[in-house]
């Protein structure tokens, strides 16, 4: 009887655990592809992967990928430093997974909040990054955008105190609302397209975020809103792919467009009517385009 050898997207995946600058067990997954070239997915705050859903396969056949969890998200562990959670550990973190993969040379794609991880780890450390794709991200101080306003930046200190002051009713609230709910919600306010979006894709994601430390999150979410990276854009030595959606509420499309101009020689993919999960309303887009920068930058 003859065997048929799995093709690279069905190629088995790896799991390990990475640890941190300050022994943080991180976890983990790859899988290899046709080539060593490794695409390094980086997540949003309070995402375990979601986003990746279909480009986790789709990229495989094309090179070889891996996934990772931040500290305190999903199978990762919480901070052995519990003041380590801003942009720059995060960033020092995405280098020990490197270096657990044993030091292919990599893509950095970040969505979201894995935008500014990306990013400082190229500040970090350039040898070795062969290009960046950053999803729906920005370059920083992301709670003085949100849906266009300051507002959220003002009013985390104030919901860090109640949440300090209050953890069990400020737990009990964070915890308690329905995935199903949440996602109905979410395309009532359009923050997802309800036209393009699977409630199924998203479900995992709500589920996530009920188990995430909220105090921790808001937390993070100060540090993520002061950071910015905007200073390193016009250094970027490497190729760049941005793309972002004309309806994103959570990081306006014009700060793509900002990026865009600022960073050399930088590609823009903007979807009409895409939201800040545009790799899921899109995928069959967004990876199309994936493929075509990395092959015609000579990538892989």
């Amino acid at each position: 009887m003859t065997t048929t050898s799995p093709t690279p997207a069905e190629s088995p995946s790896e799991e390990s655990f990475a640890l941190g600058p300050d022994g943080t067990r991180l976890y983990v997954r790859r899988r290899k592809g046709p080539s060593p070239v490794t695409a390094l997915l980086s997540d949003g705050i309070v995402c375990d992967g979601f986003i990746y859903k279909y480009l986790w396969d789709d990229l495989a056949r094309l090179m070889s990928v891996a996934h990772w969890n931040y500290r305190a998200h999903g199978r990762s562990a919480l901070p052995v430093d519990t003041e380590r959670i801003g942009v720059d550990d995060h960033a020092a973190d995405l280098n020990a997974v490197r270096k657990k993969l044993g030091d292919p040379p990599v893509v950095l794609i970040g969505h979201s909040f894995g935008t500014q991880v990306a990013l400082e780890a190229y500040r970090q450390r350039q040898d070795g990054v062969r290009a960046i794709v950053f999803l729906c991200g920005s370059y920083g101080r992301i709670t003085h955008t949100f849906k266009g306003t300051d507002l959220l930046a003002n009013v985390l200190p104030g919901l860090i105190r109640f949440a300090g002051a209050h953890p069990k009713i400020a737990r009990g609230l964070w915890s308690r609302i329905p995935a199903r709910v949440a996602i109905r919600i979410a395309m009532l306010t359009r923050d997802v397209d309800k036209k393009t979006i699977r409630p199924d894709d998203m479900e995992p994601y709500f589920q996530h975020v009920a188990h995430v430390d909220f105090n921790l999150f808001l937390r993070m979410l100060v540090e993520a809103g002061e950071h910015s990276a905007e200073d390193l854009l016009p250094n970027l030595k490497v190729p760049v792919l941005i793309v972002a959606g004309d309806n994103d509420s959570f990081t306006p499309p014009q700060i793509a467009e900002e990026m865009k101009k600022t960073i050399p020689d930088a590609e823009l993919l903007m979807i009409p009517g895409a939201t800040h999960v545009a790799p899921l309303e899109h995928e069959a887009l967004v990876a199309l385009r994936i493929e075509k920068f990395l092959k015609a930058r000579r990538i892989i």
